[in-house]
């Protein structure tokens, strides 16, 4: 009996190191299907060398805690498409309400951030606790608030910087992915809603959510100092301390139509072209500090309006040159004293953007600065939201109130 007790313990310790093999094994195969996390971000950030194609699709999540977010806060990774229409990582958080769901789910807010760099380490998921103020603001009416950080933030390659398609998608494709989640219960119905880099992004998702996203039902847009007239932008930007832009431009562009279509060399000189790999490198601020007195004269060889390629590549992401409307509400903000993106712009946009048809509306903040802006009309623009979820007529007659002087232009 002692024996057979013996042989039992020891086919049991044979067992459990084969076993722990397996697992070990397991663990070796899947840490090399993985392309690692990028250096300083978490293991969350590794990702699958394999992914799966349909865009939405919820590739991991983790709860995280986020200090000041009154909601329950997850980090996920999902699957978006390319500025060319490959399957893509994509990182971002979601954020859920606390307790019970409407009737048909939260609806939910998607948020496009505005400029924050190119690099993996200016992923807004790092720091969710940032996104408190907006966030809370927008749980407050029982909504949920989904932030993707683009393609490149947090994941492989360079952030496509003002790609506009890439990052509607992205934009898109969190609301699918949030809506996989376990145990959370989500409506389709959504807004989107973007500042600066994320008004273009938003800009572009009013043109390209019907069919990309027929599944969900986008019931409004919020674009807050959307660049377009990109031409005139151009000439703005390269004599101010905001200059660096047009080469995160240059790269961002680059990386999402390749060398053929967006060829580096014809409008950077090779001083130029030795700063591009710098801009995954650090942040808006670290890239403010490196390029913010660059001599533009030393790092451009042409206007890219005058190279055949990069004019029609610019071209097709300014939102001038939308020739149909999006089938949303379009509402879009803007400071009266904004030093990035000039007012008279989103002015010559709404112009531009009533003449074919869109259902819009313009509201300009006296005195308003570029970012400021942003708290000054929040409480305003999620009125307008709740009309939207409400399915209140348009062009909505309600008339901000974030300051007393707020200029209103409506269309049709």
């Amino acid at each position: 009996m002692i024996a057979r007790r013996r042989i039992g313990s020891a086919s049991r310790a044979l067992a459990l190191t084969a076993a722990m093999t397996l697992v070990g094994a397991a663990a070796l195969a899947s840490a090399a299907a993985a392309q690692p996390a990028p250096d300083g971000l978490p293991d969350f950030y590794a990702v699958p060398k394999k992914l799966p194609a349909k865009p939405g699709t919820l590739v991991k999540s983790e709860k995280i805690g986020a200090p000041g977010v009154a909601g329950t806060v997850y980090r996920v990774m999902y699957v978006s498409e390319s500025q060319q229409g490959k399957p893509v990582a994509v990182t971002g958080v979601v954020v859920v309400p606390h307790g019970r769901a409407p009737k048909g789910g939260f609806p939910v807010v998607s948020w496009a951030h505005g400029t924050n760099g190119m690099a993996d380490e200016c992923a807004p998921s790092l720091k969710a606790a940032a996104q408190a103020p907006s966030a809370n603001a927008l749980l407050g009416e029982g909504w949920a608030f989904v932030a993707t950080d683009y393609q490149g933030e947090g994941t492989p390659g360079l952030h496509p910087y003002i790609a506009g398609k890439s990052a509607a998608r992205n934009t898109i494709d969190i609301v699918r992915a949030a809506r996989r989640l376990d145990r959370v219960d989500l409506s389709k119905r959504y807004v989107v809603w973007g500042h600066s880099q994320g008004g273009h992004t938003a800009m572009h998702v009013s043109q390209l959510a019907a069919d990309y996203a027929p599944e969900l039902d986008l019931t409004g847009v919020v674009a807050g100092a959307p660049p377009s007239q990109f031409n005139l932008i151009y000439n703005f930007l390269k004599t101010s301390i905001f200059r660096y832009y047009l080469l995160m431009a240059a790269g961002g562009l680059n990386a999402a139509y390749g060398d053929a279509d967006a060829p580096l060399d014809e409008v950077l000189t090779p001083k130029g072209l030795s700063l591009v790999p710098e801009l995954d490198k650090g942040c808006s601020g670290a890239l403010a500090a490196k390029f913010g007195a660059v001599n533009f004269d030393e790092v451009t060889k042409a206007d890219p309006f005058t190279v055949a390629k990069w004019k029609r590549i610019l071209t097709a992401e300014d939102p001038q040159a939308f020739s149909e409307p999006g089938d949303m509400p379009v509402l879009i903000i803007h400071g009266g004293e904004d030093e990035q993106i000039p007012t008279i712009s989103s002015e010559l946009l709404a112009n531009h953007l009533c003449g074919i048809g869109q259902d819009l509306e313009r509201w300009v903040y006296p005195g308003q600065r570029h970012s400021a802006v942003i708290i000054t009309s929040l409480a305003d623009m999620i009125e307008w939201m709740q009309h939207r979820f409400a399915d209140e007529p348009t062009p909505d007659p309600y008339t901000p109130t974030g300051q007393p002087d707020v200029q209103v232009t409506r269309c049709p």
